[in-house]
């Protein structure tokens, strides 16, 4: 399973939880699915394609005629768990009650889930290597099409007057997702991101005041 497709892991991920993906087949899904498993339990470089087939009850030859090679399998499962991960952080943001309130939910969301995801989480701790490349050794790419994203939903904000419309979104955009993604690839000795109530407050703190006061009420 070739993909000709440049865009980076996190980039294809984005775009498939914003635009929709098509369903998997139930080979396919078996596979994802005890891939998945595999590499938590084992980890990426321990695991290998026999074991994948196994668990999902597949012959080696089915698990290569569906994926050419183990990093093009690892590529797909890590995949689907962004593509899930962007679609929860859809939800969470849109049962926030004001733009502050969206903000700081989306912060702490996009930490809380990477973080936590039991395959994604572990990797970036145990083998980084597996996955930050795809978050920042793709020029850029990732971050720009999660930059579009937060710079479409501010754009939004100000449509509805909830952001003034000197606020100059695309930039903000960039600096909030530079923040976060920061956070997730870099350690942090001063911040404690499994302390939901401090990012929450990091988040007031810094990244609300840069959507500026809030526009004027109309008289």
């Amino acid at each position: 399973m070739s993909r000709p497709d440049r865009r980076s892991l996190l980039e294809l991920a984005f775009t498939e939880a914003v635009e929709g993906a098509e369903e998997d087949d139930e080979i396919t899904t078996r596979l994802l699915d005890a891939g998945y498993e595999q590499f938590c339990r084992m980890g990426i470089k321990r695991s290998t394609m026999a074991d994948v087939g196994k668990l999902a009850g597949l012959s080696r030859i089915t698990v290569y005629r569906r994926f050419a090679s183990k990093d093009v399998l690892v590529e797909h499962v890590v995949r689907r768990e962004f593509r899930r991960y962007f679609d929860q952080f859809i939800l969470d943001v849109k049962d926030a009650e004001t733009v502050a309130d969206r903000v700081v939910v989306g912060f702490v969301s996009s930490l809380r889930a990477i973080r936590d995801n039991p395959l994604i989480g572990g990797l970036m701790a145990a083998e980084p290597d597996a996955v930050v490349p795809s978050m920042i050794g793709d020029d850029g790419r990732t971050l720009a099409a999660v930059r579009e994203f937060v710079a479409g939903r501010l754009r939004r904000e100000q449509q509805a007057g909830t952001v003034s419309a000197q606020v100059d979104v695309d930039l903000v955009a960039e600096m909030m997702v530079r923040i976060s993604a920061s956070f997730l690839v870099i350690p942090s000795r001063v911040v404690d991101l499994d302390d939901d109530e401090q990012l929450r407050a990091v988040a007031r703190r810094f990244l609300v005041p840069m959507l500026g006061p809030p526009p004027a009420a109309h008289s």
